[in-house]
């Protein structure tokens, strides 16, 4: 599998830009190319998605491990022509405190891919050589293949840096200039998600493919990605992960015959609820559940049927006005919930299911009110749970990750959903009834029990 690690010396150089741009390119020439994320984002992917027309992956070596790396690019990327991986925060910046866990680097090194450095070219010129000689010696066993000059100022701007990276015996791969015209709109938790402006996303990434085509060399770029050795790794598979560890009794479905009709799972989806793993919706199918999305912003109802419901993360503050004036919806998911229904919330979906967010009303489920605030939570986090849940059994241990700027504040009724044990000690969540509700964010490929065991509580309630 030809395939690139798209990295920065630091947040801000263009990573997204140039990874975007790179696979819009490379798919125009009818190339089928695999979209890859290092770490936890769920925005980027999104772009990746809409300029392949591939699910956008995430591989994070810190929520799944870094044994689950590797399967997971290589089950992403079954029979494509070429991977692309867009890293996360400068090439060595990982999960803090834990050396090279979760940063670009490890993930290429567990890749055995090339690594293209895009650097933020507007404030410097034969420095340029110093910054990528250090990102390159660094650590030997990661393998810079080559630059891309991004925010490139004119012709002589291009040529001192030329010069400097050449002396340097460094490849200019591309070269970039100032254009914020193709830049993605920004707020408080990054970039705008595609499905919020679908059509100027669309836009944007085939501005993104005409600036990268022109600048680029694409021909030079497939080539250092065919220089990627054998990657030899089972690749990782929804319906072989939910096989027991012992081995003994062969998948954990629930569509064997005669077990009736399979169980509907209704996921949450549209401009308010945009965050989601696709390993999960894969991992609930391959358990034996139909999976269906619905949007609360204008679905009136659930889906028919509907047996479990998972609302995943996403921005509901920002919709918060229009989530509440579906009053027909927000009835119909409390009238589920106090049936005892399973329900998997996750940060977004703990708000939806407060009783009121920035004091509109949501469906009120939970006895608690959330509101935004200035402060910004973000970390990963590790945690076990605390409650026997529709989603988990007390004990089982998951690494998350937390990301929002809003609070919570929890009235009497409900058990904690999470104890975390790291970077501090506190709990977390709600659990009731059938409901597990958190601001914490997990990817169920780590432990697929939890998608077997949400599943099944699905098939008990149809």
């Amino acid at each position: 599998m030809p395939r690139l690690v798209i990295a920065a010396p630091s947040s801000g150089s263009g990573k997204t830009t140039v990874a975007t741009g790179l696979m819009a390119a490379f798919t125009e020439r009818g190339l089928a190319v695999s979209p890859h994320k290092a770490g936890p984002d769920y925005i980027d992917p999104g772009y990746h998605a809409l300029a392949t027309g591939r699910p956008g992956r995430n591989l994070d070596a810190f929520m799944c491990g870094p044994d689950l790396v590797a399967p997971l690019f290589a089950h992403g990327a079954a029979g494509c022509d070429l991977a692309l991986v867009e890293g996360v925060m400068g090439l060595y910046d990982g999960a803090a405190g834990r050396g090279e866990l979760a940063s670009t680097a490890q993930v290429a090194k567990l890749l055995r891919a090339p690594v293209v450095l895009v650097v933020d070219a507007s404030s410097q010129s034969r420095s340029v050589a110093a910054l990528v000689h250090g990102f390159a010696s660094f650590d030997p066993q990661v393998r810079l293949g080559g630059v891309i000059l991004n925010k490139v100022g004119s012709d002589r701007h291009e040529a001192m840096l030329r010069e400097a990276l050449e002396e340097a015996g460094m490849p200019v791969l591309g070269v970039l200039r100032r254009a914020p015209q193709v830049a993605a709109p920004s707020r408080h938790l990054g970039l705008v998600p595609v499905a919020e402006r679908r059509s100027d996303a669309v836009s944007s990434v085939s501005a993104l493919a005409d600036q990268v085509r022109a600048g680029c060399d694409l021909e030079a770029l497939m080539a250092l990605a065919r220089t990627a050795p054998a990657l030899e790794c089972e690749p990782w598979s929804p319906q072989g992960a939910l096989v027991p560890r012992d081995g003994h009794d062969g998948p954990q479905a629930l569509d064997a015959p005669g077990a009736g009709p399979r169980p509907v799972i209704a996921v949450a989806g549209g401009p308010a609820f945009t965050f989601s793993y696709a390993e999960h919706a894969e991992l609930l199918s391959a358990a034996g559940a139909e999976v269906v999305t619905f949007d609360p912003l204008r679905d009136e109802a659930l889906p028919d049927t509907t047996t479990g419901l998972v609302i995943g993360g996403g921005f509901p503050e920002v919709y918060a006005p229009e989530l509440a004036a579906n009053a027909p919806l927000r009835e119909a998911v409390a009238a589920f919930a106090a049936a005892g229904g399973p329900v998997a919330a996750e940060c977004a979906g703990l708000l939806y299911l407060a009783r009121s967010l920035d004091g509109k009303p949501m469906c009120g489920v939970l006895d608690a009110d959330a509101r935004m605030s200035e402060r910004l939570t973000l970390g990963y986090r590790e945690a076990v749970a605390v409650s026997d849940s529709a989603l988990a059994v007390a004990g089982t241990r998951l690494r998350g990750h937390e990301f929002h700027r809003t609070v919570i504040e929890p009235g009497a009724g409900s058990a904690p959903a999470w104890g975390f044990t790291h970077p501090e000690r506190r709990v977390e969540g709600f659990v009731r009834q059938g409901v597990h509700a958190s601001y914490l964010h997990t990817h169920w490929a780590a432990e697929p029990s939890v998608a077997l065991r949400f599943a099944r509580s699905a098939a008990r309630a149809r």
